[in-house]
């Protein structure tokens, strides 16, 4: 009993240690800060895993059901599905990217990146029947145009600094 008296003292007396020493406490933030990138990882992978497989049954479904090696589904829902596995794993590549440098403007530009995948998959499968489809192209075009410019910024911002 002594002992966890000790033990619990001294994990007391450390986390109190903490708050009174900036760098201990600015590496204990770090170390949480590198578990809950790697969950994030783990999670995302386990996304991407998992879209695949449902990728994979969604074609298994389709080209062996009959009418045989032919889709019954839309080639846009086809693609949608495509660009969803790809989206995911632009974003594990943020995380990933994000543990192996931690420089925020080349995970910025990664970001961008994604952020215009993800629009672009967005018009592949967007539906022209719908209503406002005017409205909605509008602003994705504008969500194109300012990420592009983004985008274009930070490039050239990382090239001038000798980082790719």
């Amino acid at each position: 009993m002594n002992r966890r008296a000790n033990r619990l003292a001294t994990l007391v007396s450390e986390f109190m240690a903490l708050f009174y020493s900036d760098e201990k406490f600015l590496r204990a933030i770090k170390q949480i800060e590198g578990i809950a990138i790697r969950a994030l990882a783990v999670g995302m992978l386990l996304v991407v895993l998992f879209a695949i497989v449902d990728l994979g049954r969604f074609l298994t479904q389709e080209l062996f059901i009959p009418p045989y090696g032919q889709f019954t589904t839309s080639i846009v829902k086809i693609f949608g599905l495509f660009l969803n596995v790809l989206v995911a794993l632009e974003i594990l590549e943020n995380i990933t990217a994000y543990l192996k440098t931690h420089v925020s403007s080349q995970i910025v530009e990664l970001v961008i990146v994604t952020s215009l995948i993800a629009i672009a998959r967005k018009i592949i499968i967007l539906d022209i029947n719908q209503d406002q489809i005017a409205q909605k192209l509008l602003g994705l075009a504008f969500a194109v145009l300012a990420l592009s410019i983004s985008y274009w910024m930070i490039r050239r911002m990382n090239l001038r600094q000798g980082r790719s």
